[in-house]
């Protein structure tokens, strides 16, 4: 991984946190890292908590920022935030999964949130 990609990546995340604390949302953790998968930001939405992926592209020309957040992807979330849950005995909590989408125009990003961009895999629920 290059020195700009790392940097573009590092940048859009702290555009998502700035982003998403405008929004209301409150930082649980950033760069949650486990055996099984790493997610970028976890966050609280009202009694909600969220688990957040945050794509960064400096063009939409090879397609949008969301679209990178493969089923593979979904997966590797998915298990890192039921070890999570589990972890910090939140598993009867409400969760869903967000998607920050950043394209750089002219070095401004422009940002997008999807909330509930997917749903937890059905092979992870008891």
């Amino acid at each position: 991984m290059t020195k700009e990609h790392l940097y573009l990546g590092q940048s859009g995340e702290e555009a998502a946190v700035s982003f998403i604390k405008r929004n209301g949302y409150r930082i649980i953790t950033k760069n949650y890292k486990s055996k099984l998968g790493e997610i970028d930001i976890i966050a609280r939405d009202k009694g909600t908590i969220c688990f957040i992926e945050v794509k960064s592209r400096k063009t939409d020309r090879y397609g949008l920022p969301q679209e990178a957040v493969s089923m593979d992807k979904q997966r590797h979330i998915s298990r890192a935030a039921l070890l999570f849950l589990k972890e910090k005995n939140l598993l009867n909590k409400k969760a869903r999964f967000d998607v920050i989408s950043i394209i750089y125009n002219e070095g401004i990003p422009k940002l997008g949130l999807i909330k509930n961009a997917f749903e937890l895999d059905a092979r992870f629920t008891p």
